[in-house]
């Protein structure tokens, strides 16, 4: 996916997915790990999907940063990853969920409690 000197794509986004327009697996989302599964590239592969799987050799990507490195919006490297999730190429994960806040109250009774510990 080289660029033009806009920034802009040589290849319109919903032709590196071969104009499908929704992933088949709903559960992917922009913060979805993937990662290549090992398998071996079959040569027939589409220019984006082989792009993808070689970004992936280097380690684990979200969809949002494989979309970033392949300057394609993110719905399209959503729609392409579903595509190699479905040939056993690819695997994803969840993303991990965002830390509940903590409890201060517990903090401070925790704190009292070493308090009380070292004196005595």
């Amino acid at each position: 996916m080289t660029g033009r000197r806009g920034g802009r794509p040589l290849v319109p986004a919903y032709l590196s997915t071969g104009g499908v327009a929704r992933p088949s697996h709903a559960h992917l989302e922009r913060l979805s790990v993937l990662t290549g599964s090992g398998e071996q590239t079959p040569a027939e592969l589409p220019a984006a999907q082989a792009a993808l799987l070689e970004e992936l050799e280097y380690g684990a990507l979200t969809v949002q940063e494989a979309a970033a490195l392949l300057r394609l919006p993110v719905s399209a490297v959503l729609v392409l990853a579903a595509d190699l999730l479905d040939r056993d190429l690819v695997l994803a994960r969840a993303p991990i969920p965002p830390a509940r806040r903590f409890d201060p109250d517990l903090l401070k009774r925790v704190a009292d409690g070493l308090r009380d510990l070292k004196h005595r």
